[in-house]
């Protein structure tokens, strides 16, 4: 055995020939490198964007699968894994923390490794886990009881493993890590039993940490194993000792753009979801921190959902592009939030620029104040405190969008050649209300009861094509169940992405037209992907049924229920005399 859990599936002489390892600007340019997909979102800044253009509008219908690996085992819950490619190998996580290395050319397993995960870990949102990263010549990924292991990338025994967070407490993690400036960068899940958010900096080549930054105020940061700063400032907006096991969990990792060199890394809902137990605007939580790298300073902040009392995570991806418009290029990012806004900011200093709706009904705010940069909150629409009714149970409201938001965490892309961002949506609304709770540890720490309704009869998901510019919605693709995977754009005027019914599609990008799908099994909740490998495009993508809708999702989990789990990754490419006369 290789290490904990590890298993070698075959001989390594007949893994592919692997070069020199990954390095600092194999990522940086991962998005203009088309023979590999070295980092989690096709480059740091997380545009999902491939210049490869064989696969286009003319050769699609010739997209041809040509192997699947099934991860196997009884272990088929939520598969919401993006691969990664290198010199030939394919790495790619699984439920239950596992993670694999695949020959690319035949679908051959090279090695496994299977983490042995302890009794009484406590994942919200299913067991799933969101991918990997590669640096040198490792690969590393999180596991569900708040472990960060380093993995040897041609063999994979284990290098070292570290601790993240007391999985007794309710820590837990399931996003792809980052690398920045040689450094690998996590974050932490477990909101929903009180723990505290943050996000952490640490030697790729040792795993000792480099830094630490909690993300609710009145917690001191760490810094080469000293303390540096506080986060905010004490009390400031939170009451008494609420801040203690105040939320924010960090859970759907970051972003980074080497032009500000900042680090961006959504928060969480601050804890417990009961807002009335904790007056204020609970900073740092349900916000996009931007974040020096060599530090863990946070230099700006927005807060997407002030005082949150509906479980709206600020933590989806803040995507850095460069905006066109009235003449002048503006160094953006932009976020589709779980609280049904579409954010377009200044990404050097976090200033909204625009903010609009990207669903169709909201009902906790009106809008947002560009003056005051806050949200126009609607009173009626927060729900009721327990302590003025009978003091078990606070006045329920019909709130839009879900907690389980207008986008939970599948990433939206964005393409340089359309300029349109796409995002996948959710029409949901709920029932919820408030109730008492007090924290302890390792319980849940929510204090509020709620039921998930679809808001349309003939569709709950949808694929969005969003003009920043101006916050038009350009075209839109419906979907009957609920959306729950991340997409890709492409040179090629494509936009793949799959649905939960079991297909991985492609769309116009322009006009959003289908123009192709494969029904792949199981429904479809992860990242596509795609890469060159001599003078051929591939496609990938991971299918396998799951993530928080069947668990958390109320009668719309009802009317789903039907769809079949599974674990597969499937390849797909286009044969060289495609699109040939």
């Amino acid at each position: 055995m290789a290490g904990a859990g590890v298993s070698l599936a075959l001989a390594l002489m007949t893994a592919p020939a692997q070069a020199a390892g990954v390095t600092d600007e194999d990522i940086l340019n991962d998005q203009q490198t088309t023979d590999d997909v070295v980092s989690y979102g096709l480059g740091p800044q997380g545009q999902r964007y491939s210049p490869l253009d064989k696969i286009n509008r003319d050769t699609i219908g010739q997209l041809t699968p040509i192997w699947a690996f099934s991860f196997g085992g009884e272990k088929q819950r939520g598969q919401e894994s993006q691969p990664l490619i290198k010199d030939g190998v394919m790495y790619v996580t699984g439920s239950y923390s596992r993670l694999y290395a695949i020959d690319t050319k035949t679908g051959e397993e090279l090695w496994e490794y299977e983490a042995r995960l302890p009794d009484g870990i406590m994942p919200c949102c299913d067991v799933v886990n969101r991918g990997a990263a590669l640096y040198g010549d490792k690969v590393y990924f999180a596991t569900l009881d708040a472990k960060l292991v380093a993995l040897d990338a041609k063999t994979g025994k284990t290098v070292w493993r570290k601790t993240m967070g007391d999985y007794k407490a309710g820590y837990s993690a399931t996003a792809a890590p980052m690398i920045v400036n040689g450094k690998i960068i996590t974050g932490v899940s477990g909101g929903e039993f009180g723990v505290v958010g943050k996000v952490e900096a640490r030697d790729t080549e040792t795993g000792e940490l480099v830094w630490s930054r909690p993300v609710i105020e009145g917690h001191m940061g760490t810094l080469n194993g000293e303390e540096s700063t506080m986060t905010g400032t004490l009390n400031a907006s939170w009451e008494g000792d609420m801040w203690k096991w105040g939320g924010g969990a960090t859970w759907n990792g970051g972003t980074y753009d080497p032009e500000t060199n900042l680090i961006y890394y959504g928060t969480g809902n601050p804890a417990p979801w009961n807002s009335h137990l904790r007056p204020g605007d609970n900073l740092y939580s349900s916000s996009t921190l931007a974040l020096d790298p060599d530090t863990g300073e946070i230099k700006w902040h927005l807060q997407t959902t002030p005082h949150d009392g509906w479980d709206f995570d600020g933590v989806n991806e803040f995507v850095a592009f460069d905006m066109e418009k009235d003449g002048e290029v503006i160094k953006a990012g932009a976020k589709a939030d779980r609280n049904g806004f579409f954010f377009v900011a200044d990404r050097e200093t976090g200033k909204p620029l625009s903010v609009t709706p990207f669903v169709t009904k909201i009902t906790w705010a009106e809008g947002w104040d560009l003056e005051t940069n806050k949200p126009i909150v609607i009173p009626e629409g927060r729900p009721g405190n327990p302590a003025e009714a009978d003091g078990t149970k606070g006045k329920s409201v019909y709130s839009c969008p879900s907690f389980l938001g207008g986008k939970n965490w599948m990433p939206m892309g964005y393409s340089p050649k359309s300029k349109l961002f796409y995002v996948p949506a959710n029409e949901w609304c709920m029932d919820i209300w408030n109730e008492p709770v007090t924290y302890k540890k390792g319980a849940a720490y929510l204090g509020a009861g709620f039921t998930i309704k679809p808001l349309y009869e003939d569709y709950i998901g949808a694929l969005r094509a969003i003009d920043p510019t101006t916050g038009e919605i350009k075209w839109e693709y419906k979907n009957p169940a609920p959306v729950w995977g991340g997409v890709l754009s492409t040179a090629g005027d494509l936009v793949f992405f799959g649905t939960p019914e079991g297909f991985i599609k492609a769309f116009d990008a322009e006009s959003g037209e289908e123009l192709w799908k494969f029904q792949t099994g199981s429904g479809v909740v992860s990242s596509p992907v795609t890469w060159e490998e001599d003078g051929e495009q591939y496609m990938a993508v991971v299918s396998g049924w799951g993530g928080a809708v069947p668990l958390w999702g109320g009668e719309v989990a009802k009317s789903v229920k039907y769809l079949n789990q599974g674990g597969m990754v499937w390849v797909f490419k286009l044969p060289k005399d495609a699109g040939r006369t």
